[in-house]
């Protein structure tokens, strides 16, 4: 089960509920509650994470906006439990039903203006947010294409939206600004990416000019007998790409094993699939910010097959 929110108290409501404005002080110097924004507390100290203080102060701020402002952006992202890497947590986003005028950016809040209809709203935890399709779109036509793949991968992925939707949410935003940018991440997204550095690796990947890989490659030996699934193939070009994050381990052990027992299980099955006569090219998460020397070894191994 997700946790439940932190509490969220207006000065205003406990001054009503019979709190002086001294019993607040004291409150606040103890530690009892932490300031969320002027005027508005959480019980406790601050949530851990950049992403839980960021649905905190979305709440606290949606409660000095009128009613028809919804969290979308970035802050919807939040809500829907999707990846942000990459994309500023630094103010709240908003967006009021008023066309495509009326915005302002603060240094708190970003109010978007544009036309909102009854199914592109939704509520997360008791707040009103944009639907996750119109959040991957909104994101895409406003964030780096990188950072909104990996959005809309995850958004496939976790089955928090099929293609069709997204596609449809697309085309409803066909004529306003950045929807060039968002046509090129929803046809590039996949849902076969299984973690933030697998869909950064497929834009590293396309950018550096190879062949697209497929995702998630089931390797079989003669007979049909499953090797292994690889992360990425190039199976025309007897080539595999392995991205090796560092929770990818966690997620190979069996009950009782530890990561040497994964790490070791993992080297056997790339000495099987070089036995299969397959290229085998590893990289990390440190190599996807500069990626050129994999891809010139994706290219060599490429090219050999």
């Amino acid at each position: 089960m997700e946790p439940e929110p932190p509490a969220l108290h207006l000065r205003p409501r406990m001054r009503d509920a019979g709190y002086s404005d001294k019993e607040i002080r004291r409150m606040l110097r103890t530690g009892s509650l932490t300031v969320v924004r002027r005027g508005a507390y959480a019980v406790g100290t601050p949530p851990d994470g950049a992403a839980a203080r960021h649905e905190l102060r979305l709440r606290a701020d949606l409660e000095h906006l009128t009613d028809d402002a919804v969290g979308s952006h970035v802050s919807a992202a939040v809500l829907h439990g999707l990846p942000t890497w990459g994309i500023s947590l630094e103010r709240v986003h908003v967006s009021r039903d008023r066309g495509r005028s009326g915005g302002r950016v603060g240094r708190r809040v970003h109010v978007h203006a544009a036309p909102l209809d009854a199914d592109e709203v939704v509520a997360v935890g008791g707040i009103a947010v944009t639907s996750v399709a119109r959040t991957v779109v909104d994101l895409a036509r406003s964030v780096p294409f990188e950072q909104a793949v990996v959005v809309a991968d995850a958004a496939l992925a976790g089955g928090l939206v099929d293609r069709a939707t997204l596609d449809g949410a697309v085309r409803r935003a066909a004529r306003w600004r950045g929807s060039p940018a968002a046509h090129r991440v929803v046809a590039f997204a996949d849902g076969r990416s299984e973690s933030v550095g697998e869909s950064r690796s497929r834009v590293a990947v396309r950018r550096a000019g190879l062949p697209d890989p497929v995702p998630q490659w089931e390797v079989r030996a003669a007979g049909g007998r499953l090797v292994g699934r690889v992360d990425f193939g190039w199976p025309g070009l007897a080539t595999v790409g392995e991205f090796d994050g560092r929770v990818k381990y966690g997620r190979l052990l069996r009950p009782g094993e530890q990561p040497g027992d994964a790490v070791f299980a993992e080297k056997l099955r790339e000495d099987e699939l070089r036995s299969l006569e397959l290229g085998v090219v590893r990289w990390t998460w440190a190599d996807l910010g500069r990626f050129g020397p994999v891809a010139d070894r994706l290219w060599r191994t490429l090219r050999t097959a």
